[in-house]
């Protein structure tokens, strides 16, 4: 099984980050933030037994090396809302290459939560792992997955999950571990108090 995880990433670039957070620490503070998460998130998946590319936004960003750690495959997400372009990166799996696409921000993520992913996948179609907030932060199939699988989710909002996990068939999709994102004060300070950060 050659299996790929594809991190979700913005290019690090200040004031395009990290924005609601960077309106209590700054503009500075929230982007070096960003770029410590994004280091680690490659850091922690790096060791597991799967490919790893990072999938960035915009799209030009996806050939200027020094915005990216080092030595990282990079592709662009392309056009469309967070869903098209999800369902893009999870186009090509099938049951041997299973993909899963993951987030950038989730300090307590690691290859765990990746092994239990795709552990999942080899008995449904479809893993999700829950956010806190009503979200998720991982989303993988072990084959192309339905069309219609994000329609009609209101992105950015507590409903994510309950949304997408509407559109998926009865029973085929997985939950694995809660995680939470980082967005806020609240999230920052929970995650320095846990040690993540």
């Amino acid at each position: 099984m050659t299996a790929r995880v594809v991190i979700f990433a913005k290019a690090p670039v200040r004031g395009s980050v990290k924005t609601r957070l960077a309106r209590d620490i700054g503009a500075d503070a929230a982007l070096a933030l960003y770029v410590r998460m994004l280091h680690g998130t490659v850091a922690r998946l790096s060791a597991g037994d799967w490919r790893l590319c990072l999938s960035v936004t915009p799209d030009d960003s996806a050939s200027t090396d020094d915005l990216w750690p080092d030595g990282t495959e990079r592709v662009a997400q392309g056009s469309g809302d967070l869903g098209a372009r999800m369902l893009r990166a999870l186009a090509g799996a099938r049951a041997d290459a299973p993909v899963i696409v993951v987030g950038s921000d989730i300090p307590g993520l690691g290859a765990g939560q990746v092994g239990r992913a795709l552990a999942a996948l080899g008995q449904k179609p479809l893993v999700f792992g829950p956010a806190g907030d009503g979200g998720f932060y991982l989303v993988g199939a072990a084959a192309p997955p339905p069309a219609g699988l994000f329609a009609g989710v209101a992105w950015s909002t507590g409903s994510v999950l309950r949304d997408s996990l509407a559109n998926c068939a009865p029973g085929s999709a997985a939950l694995i571990d809660r995680l939470d994102d980082l967005d806020d004060l609240a999230s920052l300070a929970a995650h320095r108090a846990a040690g993540r950060l």
